[in-house]
């Protein structure tokens, strides 16, 4: 597998705790969920106009929210990969979000110590409640997370030019019967360049490409946010599909949302990933 495929899956985070076949092959949203406005009041009538720029978009995405969007949100994620001419493999993922970028997901029985910690520069990889992995890249889904919503733009625009968004490319398109604003390609026919699509009435992103060249051509990861539904003063996307390449390798599918918990720092600390108070503790979720 090439160098920059193997770098990508590894920055994705299903990597951390699945066979090594399966680290190789896989990928998923790092972002775990995107939230929307609970009343379209929240959003500006100007939404609907084409931005000039995917900057100006960020910017417009930024001020809609400014102050209004959650700080924290949990959930329980049934996640189900597709191992290419292999069976099925079911797990359950336990996962806390905590503005501007932050992001931790237990694979199986939090008690288990196994899963993977995001910060806006960094990975870390946990088995067994033992540090195994520490490298400096963050998740390149987390910006349409909450960070976007929470922290200066300029930041945020930082943060995404890691994946080389061509963000002068803006154009409209549909998903899923909604609106969208595509950034980053100028055809309907370009489904390999880094790209993100926005809904322009709620102003979240629905779909998310990524993509890293490599000697054969690109490898292309692309994640889609469905069956959205309300949770608190916003929308959650309960289900996300993820493919490489065009094929399907992991379904994830939300339950036992909750958003604005209070959730310690100390829940997103390396050095107390075992020793700090986990939010499903007691919530009595199966596996």
């Amino acid at each position: 597998m090439p160098k920059t495929l193997r770098s990508l899956l590894l920055r994705l985070r299903a990597a951390p705790l699945v066979p090594r076949v399966d680290r190789r092959q896989f990928a998923s949203v790092l972002a775990g969920a995107l939230l929307a406005p609970a009343t379209p009041s929240l959003v500006s009538a100007q939404t609907g106009s084409v931005p000039a720029s995917g900057e100006e978009l960020v910017r417009r995405m930024h001020d809609a929210y400014d102050g209004r969007w959650f700080k924290t949100v949990t959930f329980v994620q049934r996640t189900t990969m597709h191992p290419p001419g292999g069976p099925e493999r079911v797990m359950t993922w336990y996962e806390a979000v905590q503005a501007p970028s932050r992001l931790r997901i237990d694979i199986g029985n939090p008690s288990e110590g196994n899963g993977v910690l995001f910060t806006a520069d960094s990975t870390y990889r946990f088995r067994s409640g033992k540090l195994v992995g520490a490298m400096g890249e963050g998740n390149p889904f987390m910006p349409f997370v909450v960070s976007l919503y929470t922290q200066p733009v300029e930041r945020t625009l930082t943060e995404m030019a890691r994946e080389r968004y061509d963000l002068s490319a803006i154009r409209t398109d549909t998903l899923d019967g909604r609106r969208v604003f595509v950034v980053g390609a100028r055809s309907a026919d370009d489904v390999t360049s880094p790209q993100f699509w926005v809904d322009t009435e709620r102003l979240v992103t629905l779909r998310m490409i990524i993509s890293t060249p490599t000697d054969s051509g690109p490898r292309v990861v692309d994640a889609r946010l469905r069956n959205w539904v309300p949770v608190g003063g916003g929308w959650l996307a309960t289900v996300v599909d993820i493919s490489i390449g065009g094929s399907l390798v992991q379904k994830e599918e939300y339950s036992d949302w909750r958003g604005d918990v209070p959730l310690p720092d100390a829940l997103f600390d390396p050095a107390q990933w075992s020793t700090a108070p986990h939010w499903a503790a007691g919530r009595n979720d199966k596996q």
